[in-house]
């Protein structure tokens, strides 16, 4: 079958965290540069597509966004595996949503695939007057766990490109590493398959 492709590589992004923290929000300003004010809540997995250019390449990112309820845990747990980066989200407005990412990190640890790339994000930093969670709070728990870490407004539009942009580019430079070592960890590595579609399950 002869190769359509139009990108050098292909990348699979999961977000994380609990529900009502925005991850909807972050996918689709990412994705479609939108915002809604009402609350979505994620059935399932839903997953959307948008082209990159990272110095020369054409990167396709495929960006999952899971479902933050306890009872989804175990969908979502099937597709760290596929996984190449990790988001961990969590709403700067919610003290019990930051202190549940070390518990969604150690769910990274035991079922991503070993190495994928992580960077912790704080949502509605725009938000100040509800703010419970300080960017030096969040600074600290990224630095402990040991992955980078953004503030980003979803509603506002700030670092939401930064923060995919920073987690792709860290994964290009992974896969070209790992290339070099390893002819056939090649760029364009397919990560998703047919069942995908089938697989995902929007609510609007």
């Amino acid at each position: 079958m002869p190769s359509t492709r139009n990108y050098d590589f292909l990348i699979k992004l999961l977000l994380i965290g609990d529900s009502g923290v925005g991850k909807s929000c972050c996918l689709l300003r990412f994705s479609e540069d939108s915002f809604t004010p009402s609350f979505i809540t994620t059935i399932g997995i839903d997953f959307k597509i948008r082209t990159i250019d990272l110095d020369g390449k054409r990167v396709k990112l495929q960006i999952w966004d899971t479902a933050g309820q306890e009872r989804f845990r175990t969908i979502t747990t099937a597709y760290y595996r596929g996984a190449m980066g990790i988001l961990l989200v969590y709403d700067v407005t919610d003290e019990r949503s930051f202190n549940n990412i070390r518990t969604w990190f150690e769910n990274v640890e035991h079922h991503a695939t070993e190495g994928v790339n992580k960077i912790l994000i704080g949502n509605k930093c725009d938000w100040e007057e509800k703010r419970v969670i300080s960017q030096e709070k969040g600074q600290a728990l990224a630095d402990e766990l040991g992955i980078p870490f953004l503030e980003v407004s979803a509603k506002s539009n700030i670092n939401i490109d930064k923060a995919f942009y920073s987690l792709a580019t860290d994964i290009k430079k992974r896969l070209i590493d790992s290339s070099k070592n390893d002819p056939s960890a090649a760029s364009g590595v397919n990560v998703g398959d047919k069942s995908e579609a089938s697989m995902a399950s929007k609510c609007c």
